[in-house]
């Protein structure tokens, strides 16, 4: 009995395997998958971009010597302009 459903269970398995693998090689899986590599190249080439441009923001406040207020709050600005203010 264990044997039974042992094959069985592997044969259910080797099916559905075949089945994906068949449905991958024709052409609406090429469509789809092609479709997918698309839309997942989109995606890292925008979070790449916006990676790149918050670097560049980053720089452009380290060079220029100017506090980078995007991680400040204002509250906290205003309290360094007025410690600057009164020696």
């Amino acid at each position: 009995m264990v044997w039974f459903v042992a094959g069985s269970a592997a044969g259910v398995y080797a099916a559905a395997k075949a089945k994906r693998a068949a449905y991958r090689l024709s052409m609406p899986g090429l469509v789809d998958q092609s479709a997918a590599l698309g839309l997942g190249w989109r995606a890292f080439r925008s979070e790449l971009r916006d990676g790149m441009e918050t670097r560049e923001r980053e720089v452009a406040h380290e060079l220029s010597g100017t506090p980078n207020l995007d991680h400040l709050s204002l509250e906290t600005h205003r309290h360094e302009l007025a410690d600057k203010d009164h020696p």
